[in-house]
């Protein structure tokens, strides 16, 4: 790696934190080098097989607990062509079907959430119940066929994990549990049940689906489209490992690149990390390279007092980007204080264009109030600003999905630092081809 300079950084032992989120590097697979397929980000052929193989036989995030406390609340999701009320019920359960009347095909809600105790097309006024039922309709007397088959609609596998709500669209998805392993096991440590809304954002972008997910799989891109990261993380020292389809990685924060040269003054993006632990930066005599475990002790030491319970949690997570992929399309910015969730959507029809969802979250300290859920807000890329880093990246990609179009151009040419990417490609094969199985045309 052509850096300016070496450096160690120390992390935890996983014998330190033996029951909590598993520190220790997991032993990279040999997946080969050969170029991934440009077509597979333009191609409509690959987009059908995605849809045939992938988003209908997964689980999928649907949205979050939090947003359905009540019964009759509700959340409507779009994946693809298909639209999904998840709604909770009486007995506190979660279930989900279509979001569509089975009449003529009206919509019976649109995509959010809100309580509803029943849901009415407003087209005729047929209704159904909260378990899909239906409850009502008009003149039934005049459909000599009677009602739909089953008179309900179809019910679609739904489960609760980690604050959030699931769904598939697949009814002989196997248990949410398995799937997500081992994801359970390194999150639950981070309560993020104890997490409220801070920002709720979809965007709509002009690229595939997969080039958002590759852009958050790796830290090789921070010395290009993030150079101002490199005085606030160390892109050098990222531990990659993959599991069985998710996969992370650790990227030390509070810390300077090895590719820059060490500071004599604390850069400000790091003043923020040290405020925001309730540090005074003015006050701080250590040397900068010092600042990363500082505040890992400063936070260990004063969390309890601050409202917030770190007891589930190693000294690194403290500060450190603990980076999540889960499959198919759910990127996790994980931190003690908060996570940013990326959600990445396929468009219904075109290759070329994507959902992306931004979910942020904050810790709330122990007897505070829950700030105020925020509104929902959607708009293209370019309408809006979503922040320095994402904005960088938004510019970036749909340049890089233009040039997936060329035909100069035939693959992604992946390193080691994007041995995510490479994993994930490997997961999306098994789905769509069969475990270590490659179609004829090799995309």
């Amino acid at each position: 790696m052509d850096v300016k300079r070496k450096q160690t950084i120390e992390r935890v032992d996983p014998a330190d934190w033996p029951d909590g989120t598993p520190t220790e590097k997991a032993e990279d697979p040999d997946l080969g080098y050969d170029l991934i397929p440009a077509e597979r980000y333009t191609s409509a052929d690959f987009m059908k097989r995605e849809w045939e193989n992938v988003w209908t036989k997964v689980w999928l995030l649907g949205g979050r607990s939090c947003d359905m406390r009540e019964p009759g609340d509700y959340i409507c999701t779009d994946i693809g062509r298909e639209s999904v009320l998840i709604v909770r019920q009486q007995d506190g359960s979660v279930r989900a079907f279509p979001n569509v009347c089975l009449h003529r095909g009206n919509r019976l809600r649109p995509e959010g959430i809100g309580n509803a105790e029943a849901f009415q097309c407003m087209y005729h006024h047929w209704t159904y119940d909260w378990e899909g039922k239906i409850a009502r309709i008009p003149d039934l007397d005049t459909f000599p066929q009677g009602c739909p088959p089953g008179a309900a609609l179809p019910s679609y596998p739904c489960a609760e994990w980690g604050s959030f709500v699931w769904f598939s669209l697949n009814p002989d998805v196997g248990p949410l549990e398995e799937f997500l392993a081992p994801m359970p096991q390194h999150l639950d440590p981070y309560h993020m049940e104890r997490m409220a809304w801070v920002r709720d954002v979809t965007v709509e972008w002009d690229c595939n689906w997969k080039a958002s997910v590759d852009a958050f799989s790796e830290v090789y891109h921070v010395q290009g489209i993030h150079p101002q990261l490199q005085w606030y993380l160390d892109d050098t020292n990222a531990q990659i490992d993959v599991y069985e389809r998710h996969s992370r990685y650790l990227v030390p924060f509070a810390a300077i690149s090895a590719r820059v040269a060490m500071p004599s003054a604390i850069p400000p993006a790091i003043v923020g990390i040290m405020q925001a632990a309730g540090m005074d930066p003015a006050a701080y005599e250590g040397r900068v390279g010092d600042i990363r475990k500082d505040v890992q002790a400063f936070k260990r030491k004063h969390g309890p007092e601050q409202g917030k319970d770190y007891s589930d949690l190693n000294d690194d997570q403290l500060t450190d980007d603990y980076h999540y992929s889960i499959f198919p399309n759910v990127s996790m910015n994980v931190h003690a204080d908060d996570v940013m969730m990326f959600r990445q959507r396929p468009h219904p029809t075109d290759p070329d264009r994507m959902l992306y969802d931004i979910w942020m979250l904050e810790l709330v300290p122990e007897g505070e109030e829950w700030p105020e859920r925020p509104r929902h807000r959607q708009f293209a890329h370019g309408d809006k600003s979503i922040g320095q880093v994402l904005d960088q990246d938004a510019f970036n990609l749909p340049s890089v999905q233009k040039g997936m179009h060329s035909d100069a151009f035939k693959g992604l040419w992946v390193g080691d630092q994007e041995l995510r990417i490479r994993h994930f490609h490997k997961v999306l094969d098994d789905y769509i081809y069969g475990p270590g199985g490659k179609g004829p045309d090799d995309i």
